[in-house]
């Protein structure tokens, strides 16, 4: 038998950079790390760019295998603005994904090419999450600031050049900036925005790899492959094949499917993603999930799991605005309050309500690959949520799918792996996930959807949509 092969995968996520060390051949987990990233709270939502690296640095160490892992590759948190200068240094904190205060801009953009254009043209239609959005804030808001600028990057990118001194990018991640065609990149576009294409890395196709430079973690001329978006990483992870439907409750919530024909969904709804590969993956995503529930069950003083069936009772918990549906300044609501209404059917109305709109949109994911809606597909469900009876128990009971729960951890950074691994082995990282197992898990048996209390919902979002087109923007 040959000498044991092992790539790390890291996952550079929102709250942390977490690595993990993996056996090649069998797939088993040989070490883990973890460390914490600061993110800013309040209207901002902004982390510094070195902590990224310091905090990759101390993960990958801690996996014990950094100097002599045989391939490595990092998935990053998608659409985030890193803005270097020409030394390569951040001019300014990075701003990320859930920070919605592009919102203005997002909504300028769609007004002057058309959501049609938009969805036509790079696959979705910009919101604030969009990069596109953050690079035209920054300049109208930082002008000094973007003058400084000569390079653009998205975390992961930010990440793998500073392993390996090259400026790359992979399609995945690089179709939610909004300025990515399947052509290349959008030169038009980019003129517009004033954003030079020449800021921007090279996109590099799948199975790419290119030495890590001395003076990293790694040991120097380590393979590295290209990285990719959290949720491409997560697609790797699970090894998807089209028209499986999966349900990522974490921070956000996400709804996704692999699908063999590219989306294009000129309501927004569905963000048309292309995957790691040479498919695509149509996502919807909420900013509200895990973190919201469990704020509200702080607020009631309850534990998380502490449920009751919820009644009458809706609870929207856009505790950060929303992305889906598009309200980046709504506010929290609650609706259907009565005397007798305990904390519990609140807590679970909160569980419903975050729950409501990745379940509605998995439709519309599939619909627009042009994936057939098979209900007797299982949902795979994931993320820290996926852990939690509560959250189990309302995915369950409002999908009316059969819902598989996959035992393996940490999706992203094993997506990243399986990347890796398809450098030494030559084979496609899902058909690495696939034949680590990954997606494997105990299955739960379809129930009857709960429709009533997804029209009670959806009345209610619909009821209060003056509401939220009124609150007050923040800056």
């Amino acid at each position: 038998m040959g000498a044991r092969r092992v790539v790390i995968g890291v996952d550079s996520s929102t709250q942390a950079a977490k690595a993990v060390a993996v056996d090649v051949d069998t797939g088993a987990v040989l070490g883990t790390g973890r460390a914490p990233h600061h993110v800013t709270t309040g209207a901002a939502r902004e982390s510094d760019p070195e902590q990224w690296w310091q905090a990759l640095s101390t993960a990958l160490a801690a996996t014990t295998w950094a100097h002599r892992a045989d391939a490595v590759s990092i998935a990053g948190q998608q659409h985030g603005l890193v803005t270097l200068d020409a030394a390569g240094a951040p001019v300014r904190p990075a701003v990320l994904w859930n920070d919605v205060r592009a919102a203005p801009q997002a909504a300028a953009l769609v007004a002057e090419f058309g959501a049609a254009a938009w969805a036509a043209r790079a696959g979705s239609v910009p919101t604030a999450a969009f990069t596109a959005a953050k690079w035209r804030r920054l300049t109208e808001h930082e002008p000094e600031a973007a003058r400084r600028v000569a390079a653009v990057r998205l975390p992961h990118d930010y990440l793998t050049e500073r392993l390996t001194g090259e400026a790359r990018t992979d399609r995945g991640d690089a179709s939610g900036t909004g300025w990515w065609t399947p052509a290349g990149y959008d030169t038009a576009l980019l003129e517009h925005l004033g954003l030079p294409v020449e800021f921007l890395p090279t996109v590099v196709a799948p199975g790419t790899a290119v030495p890590a430079r001395p003076g990293t973690p790694l040991r120097p001329g380590t393979p590295v492959a290209p990285g990719t978006g959290d949720n491409m990483a997560a697609a790797l992870g699970l090894g998807l094949t089209p028209g499986v439907p999966v349900v990522s409750l974490g921070t956000s919530g996400t709804a996704y499917a692999v699908t063999r024909g590219r989306p294009a969904d000129p309501t927004g709804t569905v963000a048309g993603f292309a995957d790691a590969l040479a498919g695509w993956l149509p996502l919807a995503c909420t900013l509200n999930c895990t973190r919201a529930v469990d704020r509200i069950a702080d607020l009631l003083g309850r534990d998380r799991d502490a449920v009751e069936p919820a009644g009458d009772t809706v609870v929207l918990p856009y505790l950060d605005g929303e992305r889906t549906p598009n309200l980046p300044h709504a506010a929290g609501l609650i609706h259907g309050l009565r005397h007798d209404t305990t904390g519990g059917q609140l807590l679970q109305a909160a569980y419903d309500g975050a729950a409501h709109a990745l379940l509605t949109a998995l439709d519309d994911v599939l619909r627009a690959g042009g994936e057939p809606i098979d209900r007797d597909v299982p949902l795979l469900l994931i993320g820290g949520g996926a852990r939690g009876n509560a959250w189990r128990d309302t995915v369950h009971r409002l999908s009316g799918r059969p819902v598989r729960i996959p035992v393996a951890d940490e999706l992203v950074a094993l997506g990243a792996a399986a990347q890796a691994a398809g450098l030494l082995t030559g084979e496609a990282a899902d058909a690495v996930a696939r034949r680590w197992g990954t997606a494997e898990g105990p299955l739960l048996e379809p129930l009857p959807r709960d429709d009533a209390a997804l029209q009670r919902i959806a009345d209610t979002l619909h009821n209060a949509g003056n509401l939220f087109d009124a609150a007050p923007g923040r800056p």
